[in-house]
């Protein structure tokens, strides 16, 4: 009854978006990308006109949006931000990809093999609940205060989050499958590569992108704790010397990375869930 009540109200929708005018199916088509727009829209111009038209908070504190972007423009221009981009983006890319070779491999072992999860899950659970943080003050004692602490820190933030969706992925694979294939005499090998790892990529990508917002975390953290370079060590100079516009340039750059990374890597991962397994009761 209730399946019924949904379907009608769909029905009647679409009947409404039929005769709807152009405009307003142009709007029902990019509703979301309208509202959002509207809502960042309307967000800095209040943040304008509070920072810095009406000064009703002190720009030393809060800065605003014109103010950030001319620092940006300075910044970009005079070259002063390139090495730290650049110091950053090796340390996100070697402790990022060293996360991958390693998680993804070592996911596909635990979760195919029951006495290597056995041995492993614990540890993994534990070491996936205590915060990377913590562990910075070591990370730095074993490799120093160069760009192997950092890499080691990021490494540490991203390697979990693909490691469990790999191996939940591996696990997750319908038992029905591999027994159909079983069947037909296949070895374990094909079985892994025929149902296995189609359906456990959805999974990875899943891991790999919520890696990027873990791995840019450890940069941040990494940058601010012990660092000569960086877009986190460009924050903090400029917090401790009150240049706010400064400090909202690296915080954006951070931001900006971190969405378009995750956004490509959705996209890609849109196109894969079909692969992804339905766990689901069936109907």
């Amino acid at each position: 009854m209730a399946n019924d009540n949904v379907s009608a109200q769909e029905l009647l929708l679409d009947v409404k978006v039929a005769e709807a005018s152009r405009l307003y199916k142009l709007y029902l088509k990019q509703e979301k990308k309208i509202l959002g727009g509207l809502a960042v829209g309307v967000f800095l111009i209040v943040w304008e006109l509070v920072g810095n038209i009406f000064q009703w908070i002190n720009p030393m504190f809060m800065s605003s949006p014109s103010l950030i972007y001319k620092a940006a423009v300075q910044l970009f221009a005079s070259g002063e931000i390139y090495h730290d981009l650049y110091v950053s983006g090796i340390e996100f890319l070697g402790g990022y990809f060293l996360a991958v070779a390693v998680a993804i491999p070592f996911g596909i072992m635990v979760g195919w093999y029951k006495r290597m999860s056995y041995i492993f899950d614990p540890f993994i659970n534990a070491m996936n609940a205590t915060p990377r943080v913590a562990l910075l003050p070591l990370v730095i004692i074993w490799l120093g205060i160069g760009i192997l602490s950092k890499v080691g820190i990021i490494f540490l933030g991203a390697v979990f989050s693909i490691l469990i969706n790999t191996r939940d992925g591996v696990k997750t694979t319908p038992v029905s499958l591999l027994n159909c294939a079983r069947s037909f005499g296949a070895s374990e090998w094909m079985v892994f590569k025929a149902v296995v790892l189609p359906s456990t990529i959805p999974f990875m990508l899943t891991g790999l992108r919520l890696a990027v917002g873990r791995a840019l975390v450890g940069v941040l953290v990494g940058e601010l704790y012990a660092a000569t370079a960086g877009i986190g060590f460009m924050i903090t100079v400029a917090g401790a010397t009150f240049q706010t516009d400064k400090v909202f340039v690296g915080v954006l750059i951070f931001a900006l990375s971190g969405m378009i990374g995750m956004e490509l890597l959705t996209q890609l991962e849109r196109k894969f869930d079909k692969w992804r397994p339905q766990v689901g009761p069936a109907e």
